[in-house]
């Protein structure tokens, strides 16, 4: 359902990795990459990592949240989203969505504890959450009162810190404001079927306020991020510079450089041609299936400029099971369309389950669920692929009535 774009210009800027560069791990490419992804998201400081997964975690442990914290998340998103503070020792509190998929403020502010030190909104299928609310939300003078910081880093910030999970939306805007500007942290992935990719990998973008330093913070990361080492193996190649140090307990979740080749020959591109195309795709799903009264359209662009990146098409169906949801997907299956679910809501799984997680909790989550069917949106999708994707969704929504029986002698 999902391509990853791999074409000439990829298939060169990894030839030259390997045999210009001639560096595959932490290198130049990898530093490319982020002063390209600063450009993008307008953040002051970027820096890449092996997963979004790795980045999310990563940005957890520097504020030093641990066991005994809470972490508010929507129960409306991929598992990546609670394994990274449950692998840490943190307890995950889901919370339900509004209708456009996102994380309901109010719902946060009913979950919020005096253990209450993050919040991890999700920008589901490329739709930013409401950070303006979310933002309000944790500077609020009683929130506030509330928290109790334990690290010299929540001393400083000195209320619950705001990581974006952006795995969805690069190149989205939230009114006006780029992806990356809205949170105190913004985490994208590059995974194989993201907008960009690197095969595997993600990136961290701060935005932190102030007496925060960006730069000494992004060196700290680099470190933290390299098992602690204060220099990379690129750096340590220099001449006369092979002495490093080891500054902190840190993670071995560094980007190599033959990864960041293939994003950044898409990220070069990637406001100008390839994100153009994504809204052009998602848009002519909008015209041909808008006609018909039993679609609900995921939303691109509102009056407040906030715009999609167009990494999903949720396309949901009014007033439908979720046996009824699973009968269309198999009929449009049959018609050699591949759809998906986007996504099967976290209390629905067994780790969850056995967690203590319930589903009647979380009613809007599954009211969305039940009738979300995920069309094919990727880049190089023509458009008669994508009309046979629309005439495959009408006719397999809308079948034929079956011709009552006859009886004999009829």
């Amino acid at each position: 359902m999902i391509a990853p774009l791999i074409d000439q210009p990829v298939i060169d800027e990894v030839k030259d990795c390997l045999t210009n560069t001639g560096w595959l791990t932490s290198g130049p490419k990898v530093l490319q990459l982020e002063a390209e992804l600063r450009i993008l998201t307008g953040a002051p400081a970027v820096l890449c990592v092996n997963s979004w997964t790795s980045g999310a975690m990563l940005m957890l442990r520097w504020f030093g949240v641990g066991p005994g914290d809470e972490v508010i998340i929507p129960a409306y998103t991929y598992s990546a989203t609670a394994l990274c503070a449950l692998n840490i020792g943190a307890k995950v509190v889901m919370v339900d969505v509004k209708d456009d998929f996102t994380i309901d403020p109010a719902k946060i502010r009913a979950a919020i504890t005096p253990r209450t030190k993050a919040i991890i909104p999700v920008d589901i299928g490329g739709w930013m959450a409401d950070y303006d609310a979310i933002m309000e939300l944790v500077y609020d003078a009683e929130v506030r009162a509330m928290f109790l910081p334990s690290t010299p880093e929540q001393e400083k910030l000195g209320r619950i810190f705001v990581v974006a999970d952006a795995a969805h939306s690069i190149g989205a805007h939230y009114k006006g404001r780029p992806c990356g500007l809205c949170a105190d942290a913004t985490v994208l992935s590059f995974h194989s079927v993201k907008n960009v990719t690197t095969g595997e990998g993600g990136a961290v973008c701060l935005h932190l306020p102030q007496p925060f330093d960006h730069e000494a913070e992004y060196k700290f990361l680099k470190a933290f991020a390299l098992n602690g080492q204060t220099k990379s193996a690129f750096e340590k190649n220099q001449p006369g510079a092979w002495r490093y140090d080891i500054i902190a307990q840190g993670m071995k979740i560094n980007m190599p450089d033959i990864c960041a080749a293939i994003g950044l020959a898409q990220i070069r591109r990637y406001k100008e041609e390839l994100l153009p195309e994504r809204v052009k795709i998602f848009e002519r799903y909008q015209t041909g299936l808008g006609k018909h009264d039993w679609a609900i359209l995921p939303t691109l662009r509102d009056k407040h400029q906030s715009q999609s990146s167009c990494h999903l098409y949720l396309l949901r169906i009014k007033n439908i099971t979720e046996t009824h949801r699973d009968i269309i997907i198999q009929r449009i299956s049959e018609r050699g369309v591949g759809v998906n679910v986007h996504y099967i809501p976290m209390p629905m799984l067994t780790l969850f389950r056995n967690l203590g997680y319930r589903m009647e909790d979380y009613p809007n989550t599954y009211e969305l669920y039940k009738g979300e069917i995920s069309l094919p949106i990727y880049n190089g999708l023509k458009d008669e692929e994508i009309d046979y994707v629309i005439q495959t969704i009408v006719a397999s929504v809308c079948p034929p009535p079956t011709p009552p029986l006859r009886g004999r002698g009829a």
